[in-house]
Formats: C-alpha cells, sequence, structure tokens
C-alpha cells in the first residue's frame, strides 16, 4: 500500500506532464470503447434484419441451397405440412423457436400490358400473419422495426407487394402514387410496343387461367401478371393485385422482388400438381439457442430418414460476416493504433520522470534500496497511470454513449433500406471494458519497463554525481 500511495505522488510532480499522459491515455480508452460499443450495435442491428426476414434457420430438400436457386419448383420439399408438424411438435424446439412457417421460391415474367412493359422477376411466398411475427423479432433493441406490415392476409390470395424498382421499371408510379418514382419515358413505351410480339400472349394467357384470382376494383391498386413454368415445365400465368411496395436495401433486388401469399405462389409454380414449399423457416427466441436448435433438427430428421438439410442465417446472408468482420477489423487497427500511441506516451512520461529523479534514484539506492525496488517503483508508477487513465476514459465512453443514445441520430445500416436510431451499445459490453482497461493497463506497464530497468542499471555513484 505504501508503494501506490508513493507512486501516486510521484506521479504528481509534475502535474502538467501526468495531465498530458492521463489524457491521452483516457482518450484512447474512450475512442475504443465508443468504437467497440458501435461495433457491437452494428452485429446486432444487421443480425436483426437478417433474422426478421430469413428466420435464424432454414429447411430445404438435399443440395437446394447448392443447385436449387435455379430451378426451385424442382427442389420442393414433400409433404411438407408433415414436416412442419414434426418440427412444431418436437419438445426440445417448441421451447426454442418463435415461429415455423414455410416459404416458396420462384422466377418469371411480370408483365403490365397496359402499358406494355414488362421484365424478370424473383418472387417469394409467404403466410402473411407469420411474417408479420417474424418482424416483431428485436432480442437486442436496435430500434429496428423490420418490414412495414405487408396489409395481406392469409386467406386472400390476390394481393401481393413488390419493390420500387419494379413498379418504377412497369411504369405504374403514378398509379401506386409515389413520391420520388419518375414516370415511364414515352419513349420506351413507344419502343416496347412497337417491338415483335412475344410467341407467349401472357396477357391472353392471364385471362384463360381460371386459378387466377379475379382483380380489384380500385384504382390506386393496379394488376400484373406473372408467368412461370410450372414443375413439370409448363407455362403458367396468375394475376397478382399490387397491394402496396416496399423498398429494398439493393437495387438489383429493388429491382426485381414480387412478395405474394404462399397459395399463390405454390399455384403459379405447381398449378394443379401436389403444393410443395422451397424452405421451411425457423425463427428461435434468443440467438444463442440456434446450434442446439440446429442439432436437434439435423438429428430429428436422420431418425426420420429424411432428406432434408438445415441452414442457418450466416450462410442465407453472406454479407453478415463481410459487414461484421469488415468492421471488426476497422476496430482491431483502431485498437493497435492507439496502443502505440500510448506506449509511446507512457514511455516518454516515465523516462522524462527517471531523468529528473536520478538524483533520488542514487540516494535510495545508498540507502540500501535494491534493484528490483527501483524497478517495481517505476512499473508501478507506469501501472498507476494506465489505470487511472483507463478508468477516466471508462468514464468519458459512458458520458458520450448516454449523449448519443439520448440524442434522436438516425442512420441506414448496411442491408436496411429505411433509418434506424443510432445506438452505442456500451451498457453490458463488460468482455469489451475489461478487455480494453486490461490492455491499456498492460501497455502502460509495458511501456515504463524500458524506463524502469534503466532506473534499476543506474550506478550509484554515477546517480548521486547527477545535478
Amino acid at each position: 500500500m505504501l508503494i501506490l500511495k508513493i507512486a501516486f505522488r510521484n506521479i504528481f510532480r509534475n502535474t502538467r506532464r501526468s495531465v498530458t499522459t492521463l489524457s491521452t491515455i483516457a482518450i484512447g480508452a474512450a475512442a475504443v470503447l465508443i468504437f467497440g460499443a458501435y461495433v457491437t450495435y452494428i452485429e446486432y442491428g444487421v443480425q436483426t434484419g437478417a433474422v426478421q426476414r430469413t428466420g435464424h434457420l432454414q429447411v430445404f430438400r438435399n443440395g437446394y441451397f447448392t443447385f436449387g436457386t435455379a430451378a426451385p419448383a424442382s427442389w420442393g420439399i414433400d409433404h411438407y405440412e408433415a414436416v412442419l408438424a414434426l418440427i412444431k411438435e418436437d419438445a426440445v424446439l417448441k421451447t426454442l423457436t418463435a415461429v415455423v412457417t414455410p416459404v416458396q421460391s420462384l422466377a418469371g415474367i411480370v408483365g403490365n400490358f397496359d402499358n406494355n412493359t414488362s421484365k424478370t422477376f424473383f418472387g417469394f411466398g409467404f403466410v402473411p400473419s407469420e411474417r408479420e411475427r417474424m418482424n416483431e423479432w428485436n432480442e437486442y433493441s436496435t430500434g429496428s422495426q423490420g418490414l412495414r406490415p405487408s396489409g395481406l392476409k392469409d386467406d386472400d390470395l390476390s394481393r401481393g407487394i413488390t419493390g420500387v424498382g419494379l413498379v418504377r421499371i412497369l411504369g405504374l408510379c403514378q398509379r401506386m402514387r409515389l413520391e420520388n418514382c419518375p414516370p415511364l419515358p414515352r419513349t420506351e413505351v413507344a419502343e416496347t410496343a412497337a417491338a415483335p410480339a412475344p410467341s407467349v400472349d401472357i396477357g391472353e394467357l392471364a385471362q384463360r387461367d381460371q386459378a387466377a384470382p379475379a382483380a380489384a376494383a380500385e384504382d390506386f391498386e393496379p394488376t400484373v401478371d406473372l408467368l412461370a413454368a410450372t414443375a413439370g415445365g409448363a407455362p403458367n400465368v396468375v394475376t397478382l393485385q399490387i397491394a402496396r411496395v416496399e423498398r429494398q436495401p439493393l437495387k438489383e433486388f429493388d429491382d426485381n422482388y414480387v412478395g405474394m401469399n404462399l397459395g399463390l405462389a405454390q399455384n403459379l409454380v405447381y398449378g394443379r400438381g401436389e403444393h410443395k414449399v422451397s424452405g421451411i423457416v425457423l425463427q428461435l427466441h434468443r440467438t444463442e439457442d440456434l446450434k442446439t436448435a440446429r442439432r436437434r433438427l439435423v438429428a430429428l430428421f436422420r431418425e426420420h430418414g429424411l432428406d432434408l438439410e438445415v441452414r442457418d442465417f450466416t450462410e442465407l446472408n453472406p454479407q453478415y460476416n463481410q459487414i461484421i468482420g469488415l468492421f471488426e477489423s476497422i476496430f482491431s487497427f483502431i485498437s493497435v493504433i492507439i496502443g502505440i500511441v500510448v506506449l509511446f506516451t507512457v514511455t516518454n512520461a516515465m523516462g522524462m520522470s527517471v531523468v529528473e529523479r536520478t538524483g533520488e534514484i542514487g540516494t535510495a539506492r545508498a540507502m540500501g534500496v535494491r534493484r528490483q525496488g527501483v524497478r517495481q517503483q517505476f512499473l508501478t508508477e507506469g501501472s498507476l497511470l494506465g489505470t487511472i487513465g483507463a478508468t477516466l476514459g471508462l468514464t468519458l465512453a459512458y458520458l458520450a454513449a448516454y449523449g448519443i443514445n439520448h440524442s434522436s441520430l438516425s442512420w441506414t445500416p448496411p442491408g436496411q433500406a429505411s433509418a434506424v436510431p443510432l445506438r452505442l451499445y456500451l451498457t453490458g459490453a463488460y468482455a469489451l471494458i475489461a478487455l480494453t482497461w486490461v490492455g491499456l493497463l498492460v501497455v502502460s506497464a509495458l511501456a515504463a519497463l524500458l524506463p524502469a530497468n534503466r532506473a534499476a542499471r543506474m550506478t550509484v555513484v554515477d546517480a548521486l554525481r547527477h545535478v
């Protein structure tokens, strides 16, 4: 205890130098903690968006993830209702899952023949009520509200949603009353109208298709025709009434996305044949249960001889690991730079202290203090600088985090199309706080090691003669 008291007094012999050194350590600690809290927020935010869209786990027919996306209809899960019941009734999975729902992927051509426009699309069939439940998942309270309510009903197969870009390309901006959505230029309409007619008249097929639901009468909900090949290879057409548009995070996705009721997607892909699904989505209550749920699913399918595979949200959203890896690399780089700055700052301060106290060191050695005692004294002073500086930095970081979290700042994170509140997840980040605090303490002690060794190796006579 005495050595700490002496070290504290020695630190503030030169108040200006000590305050400068402590300020450098404190600012460095605050910078590391604030950016670390921001990286944690990014990780939670990106994970929340991914889980709201695709769930924690998805079940596919074995091989679909590698080969099936080119022809989803050919890789459907047979008797998927039985698989759903198997998952929902399992004692282990029942306690872990929040939502278990089937989905159907598809692709084809969408046409708006009021102005003779058409393009390729990729679609997604889902159960509307269960999709709304998935959007409510927000384990980390990131402020992300997920996708807006679709406005679709489970028993209404006539209505769907599209990306803003797809509506723009089809020339439906005015009818959908969208802001910042330019109308289709006349030249493009004329060129499209003058183009040779396709060998298959999609509009005529749509009128002949008895399974297609009737279009609604509202002018602000226009209809489009969707053409796709069934699992047997025959062309099939259904009519979709655009109930709402959703801006997607990527332009390519926004220009091609069509969302619809699962039943309509199955009618388009399978026609009057057996209805299947391309996947079964599992959304868990907590992300930490992901490995347990995945192991249980694999074991369950093996027990029942089902040829199914399981993929988690990091595999379904490859950009997740890329984004997290990028920010973790930046955080590591910043931490190393700040560590180097603190290292040289403390080394300089302790080196100056050794020079100023050379006579004192000689006196202490002449009175019987051993070399190890001198070394320990300076190491204690360096460690105390790191301890005080890191504690001050932690206080600054908490104040900054509180200010930012209550400032109503917002931003648009990767993978989302709308702004969300900006947050710093410092409260509860005990690993980050401990690692930063201990790291700066170790760096400060190492920085004091060289000056401490120089002080300990001084010759007593030469130290006493120092003026």
